[in-house]
């Protein structure tokens, strides 16, 4: 397609001009009518490329050569400028829609790729329309890539995956002269019921694990007790003081009650320290009665 630009309009001015003087110097102005077809016929010489664009120019159908950026010139009814090839990056959106994994699970996976032209030449000549041609590509790809995959490594191996994607898009789309820089997997979307079911798995994995941490936890403090128990057996004034704390710790807080096996309290001696202890209390409540019971 014939890009319009201003020196193609500033030669057809150029020509108009000189057929106009022409005709005043001849007297006639018939002359002035070939100046005007040769201003046409040269106006489709002058064509510019923008910066990132490459014509590629076609003479007598054959490729004769890749022009741009900036001016240059064709040869009218000769030389045709076949496409503007442009080799600024590209962003293509493809999907692949319920598509089954290796594991038979039907999956929509959305990705976007990132691409360019690096030979212009190539791009114009072996392929009929490029960018469809890199589209359907990753697509295919991408299918290819979600069959031989399981749904846990598509959901945690992205970064494998979108590398994997990148090399075939790019083994497929380079003889076209398209070099593929990066594939991101925007989003992968599974069916809801699957969905509940991974999340139920997950949430009794956890409690598992809860409950073998808990329990762990027991082990530790039983295995605490049991040494504590042994510092004890020879040291009775050790454990007469560690009683003795364990009343003021269950004592200090209002309305506190305790629960004491006579058993304790014989083996322990601990009657006269609770007959301290609640009259320590008593007068520290000062005699009201704060609900406080020793037993």
């Amino acid at each position: 397609m014939q890009k319009a630009n201003v020196v193609s309009v500033f030669v057809f001015l150029a020509f108009g001009v000189l057929g106009a003087l022409n005709a005043m110097v001849v007297g006639n102005p018939v002359p002035f009518v070939p100046w005007i077809i040769a201003g046409i016929i040269a106006a489709q010489a002058p064509r510019i490329a923008q910066q990132w664009e490459r014509g590629i120019v076609l003479r007598l159908g054959r490729f004769h050569a890749m022009q741009g950026p900036g001016l240059f010139w064709v040869i009218p009814f000769i030389d045709t400028v076949s496409a503007w090839i442009d080799q600024r990056t590209i962003t293509t959106s493809f999907a692949a829609e319920q598509t089954l994994t290796s594991d038979t699970v039907p999956v929509n996976v959305d990705a976007v790729l990132f691409w360019m032209v690096h030979d212009a030449k190539k791009a114009a000549l072996e392929v009929q329309h490029y960018a469809g041609a890199v589209s359907w590509a990753a697509q295919t790809a991408l299918r290819d890539i979600i069959g031989r995959t399981d749904l846990t490594d598509l959901l945690r191996g992205r970064e494998k995956i979108e590398a994997e994607l990148q090399q075939l898009i790019d083994v497929r789309s380079n003889p076209w002269g398209i070099t593929v820089q990066s594939v991101e997997m925007r989003d992968i979307v599974i069916p809801n019921a699957l969905q509940d079911a991974m999340s139920r798995e997950a949430q009794a994995a956890r409690e598992k694990q809860a409950r073998i941490i808990l329990g762990q936890a027991e082990m530790e403090i039983a295995h605490s007790f049991e040494e504590a128990a042994k510092s004890y057996q020879n040291n009775p004034t050790a454990l007469h003081l560690r009683a003795m704390n364990m009343l003021y710790e269950g004592l200090k807080e209002k309305g506190a009650l305790m629960l004491i096996p006579s058993s304790a309290v014989e083996s322990m001696g601990m009657g006269g320290m609770l007959g301290a202890a609640a009259m320590r209390q008593e007068r520290l409540t000062g005699g009201a009665g704060d609900g406080t019971k020793i037993e």
